[in-house]
């Protein structure tokens, strides 16, 4: 349904008219940074563009206070003099004779990319806007912040859309303790923070935004707050963060909206947060969070004052948003102690609220398990040349140059008419192939398992494959011989590793076991989901059971497949669903959708020639970039695969270190 793009230039209006270095940073030029970051790489003319609308003295009243709303509307009168003075009542605020129609530009941008969402104009979308709104309370503004636009929105799709779960992400590197006021008794709000903390030495200088503060009343297990202790927390650590805290809670709470308070003053640069996550992170994170609420995302700028690494950041989101592939996440994926702790900390402040974070207790690691040297770039601060953040802060088009959008998003390889499947529009259906002579070459050591139909078969799969591997499409799905699977996935596998893969991830449900003559030299990492017991042959031939509920499904997702994933860095992820898979079809459709960006998109999903149609397309629609359906109610993990998960977790947490949760023993 596309992407929204909404925005004013009214709201570059309003500047700083006085000497404040606390406040010169929030500057007009973050918003002209961020757009034409967004025209030079084609994505605002890829967006259904909007034009915000001022918000109504009402919809400001869902948050604020009469009086506070009269008091901002009089700062349209004021000399420079009186503004100064009304300024210094608040904490790092100014204000200027435009703030009040910026502030109602900015609320009207985020309500109307919120209606555009719920009737269904568009799928997701992002509101550029100033002033930022996170830290502003019902009475007061705050750190930049005049009326609490994320807040007011949440308030308007439960008034006027009747939802009754909406999940807010704040990744601003400050913790938006507006909002959590203001929702701190809401069990139809989860509110998520993360935040640069340093056990309270940074502002906004609060005891409520430590990990114990969860909330009030009705709303206790509703408010989670992640503080980081230490500066240059990079691309693990913020992974680490959504894998093991943020989406077993989501998913849990299962949200009908997700709302961000996208601020990007916590990517690499940025003199705010000293942190390191790159641009291309905050990709993998928008993906991560379109699996929830069928799509439905809401983005609306906060902070974000390196213009440089706002406007990459920015762009990153706009084009996953967008649909297209993540580009890879570069770094060694392993979560730094300091992060590990604040993680611990916080799941053991929510565990008694949420049935997610009590189905499995981290192991604890022993100091050997644990290398301190999780930072994959020296800290900003460590580096007084900032010759780090220039090299990671290159030139956009020159990254984007390393990964191209290949020409086709998605294609299949199907023994079954395209007419009877009601594919999505854009997904191409292949036909022929050019490749029986190299097909036959390929199957000579299994020539009896492929006969004419089968040979045809896996002629298609190879052509498509090499599509894949050659970047000219993106991601693909194929039918399998229904005698030859297991013979047909060996020759995928040799065949990748023919035309240059170094890295491949292999997802196997069902019955089909590790070809026998694949080298175990680390180029494949094998995963089997099967009705077996748990075992790893080596670190890189691992087997899990399949889990039986949707709670032990999502923990063997997010603890197990999603950390080898990033961890392993493939070049390519295989997914297939094998004889007696046992997978019903959302549960393939999330695990496929989940496994689209470690490896930058390039996935090709095989499944047997007689699946039913509905999973074909099911498949078909999540490679493409539609949201996976519903799992449906969250039931707990059974003891068995708690106890499964916990084994593997011991066995593999010393080599593949995203799969720590706790922090090691001092």
């Amino acid at each position: 349904m596309g992407t929204a793009l909404v925005y004013h230039e009214d709201m570059t209006a309003t500047r700083l008219l006085w000497d404040d270095p606390e406040c010169e940073i929030e500057c007009p030029e973050r918003l002209v940074a961020a757009l034409d970051g967004l025209r030079q790489q084609g994505l605002e003319q890829r967006c259904l563009r909007l034009s915000a609308y001022k918000a109504s003295e009402e919809e400001l009243g869902l948050v604020h206070s009469q009086e506070y709303v009269a008091l901002v509307r009089k700062t349209q009168t004021l000399d420079q003099g009186e503004l100064q003075a009304l300024s210094k009542q608040f904490d790092a605020v100014y204000f200027h004779p435009s703030t009040f129609h910026c502030a109602r530009l900015a609320v009207g941008a985020a309500l109307q990319l919120v209606d555009a969402v719920l009737t269904g104009t568009v799928q997701n979308g992002l509101a550029l806007v100033r002033p930022p709104g996170h830290h502003s309370q019902r009475a007061a503004a705050n750190g930049f912040c005049v009326f609490n636009n994320v807040a007011i929105a949440a308030k308007h799709a439960k008034q006027k859309y009747g939802l009754n779960r909406i999940l807010i992400v704040d990744w601003d590197v400050h913790h938006g303790q507006g909002t959590q006021y203001i929702f701190s008794d809401d069990p139809s709000v989860l509110y998520f923070s993360w935040h640069r903390y340093e056990h309270g030495c940074f502002w906004p200088f609060l005891q409520e935004s430590d990990a114990d503060a969860v909330g009030q009343g009705q709303g206790r297990g509703f408010t989670v707050n992640l503080p980081w202790n230490q500066v240059g927390m990079g691309n693990a650590d913020y992974l680490a963060a959504f894998l093991n805290v943020l989406l077993p809670l989501a998913f849990e709470f299962d949200p009908e909206l997700v709302l961000v308070s996208a601020g990007f003053d916590s990517a690499i640069g940025d003199p705010e947060g000293q942190m390191q996550a790159t641009p291309e992170c905050f990709a993998h994170l928008t993906q991560l969070l379109q699996v929830l609420a069928g799509g439905r995302v809401c983005a609306v700028l906060e902070g974000g004052y390196h213009l440089e690494s706002l406007a990459q950041s920015v762009c990153m989101m706009v084009q996953t948003l967008l649909g297209d592939s993540t580009p890879p996440l570069l770094g060694p994926m392993m979560p730094c102690q300091s992060a590990l702790e604040s993680i611990q900390r916080v799941r053991a402040a929510q565990a008694p609220h949420w049935t997610s974070l009590q189905q499995d207790v981290a192991p604890v690691l022993s100091p050997s398990t644990y290398s301190s040297e999780g930072r994959s770039l020296p800290l900003l601060s460590e580096d007084p040349t900032n010759e780090v953040a220039g090299d990671r802060l290159s030139p956009f088009l020159d990254r984007l140059a390393l990964c191209p959008t290949p020409p086709v998003h998605t294609a299949v390889a199907l023994t079954v008419p395209a007419a009877t499947l009601a594919l999505p529009p854009g997904v191409l259906h292949q036909e022929g192939s050019p490749l029986r002579e190299e097909t036959k070459a390929w199957v000579r050591p299994h020539e009896s398992l492929f006969q004419d139909k089968a040979l045809a078969a896996l002629e298609k799969i190879l052509y498509l494959l090499d599509g894949i591997l050659d970047g000219q499409v993106n991601s693909g799905l194929a039918a399998m011989p229904a005698l030859a699977a297991a013979a047909t996935l060996g020759v995928i596998i040799q065949r990748c590793l023919s035309l240059g893969a170094q890295r491949l991830f292999c997802v196997a449900l069902g019955q089909l076991d590790r070809p026998l003559d694949l080298a175990d030299d680390g180029r494949i990492l094998w995963l089997n989901i099967t009705g077996e017991e748990a075992a790893t042959q080596s670190m890189f031939h691992i087997t899990t059971p399949l889990p039986g509920t949707t709670g032990g499904f999502l923990s063997c997702i997010l603890g197990l497949v999603l950390p080898l994933a990033y961890g392993f860095q493939p070049d390519m992820v295989l997914v297939s669903l094998g004889p007696a898979h046992g997978l019903q079809d959302p549960h393939a459709a999330l695990l496929t959708a989940m496994l689209r960006g470690p490896a930058g998109g390039r996935i090709l999903a095989l499944v047997e020639e007689d699946s039913i149609p509905h999973l074909v397309r099911t498949l078909a629609r999540v490679l493409h970039g539609e949201a996976p359906p519903n799992l449906g109610p969250f039931l707990m993990a059974s003891p068995k695969d708690i106890q499964a998960l916990m084994y593997l977790k011991g066995k593999l947490e010393p080599q593949w270190k995203l799969l720590q949760v706790a922090a090691p023993l001092p």
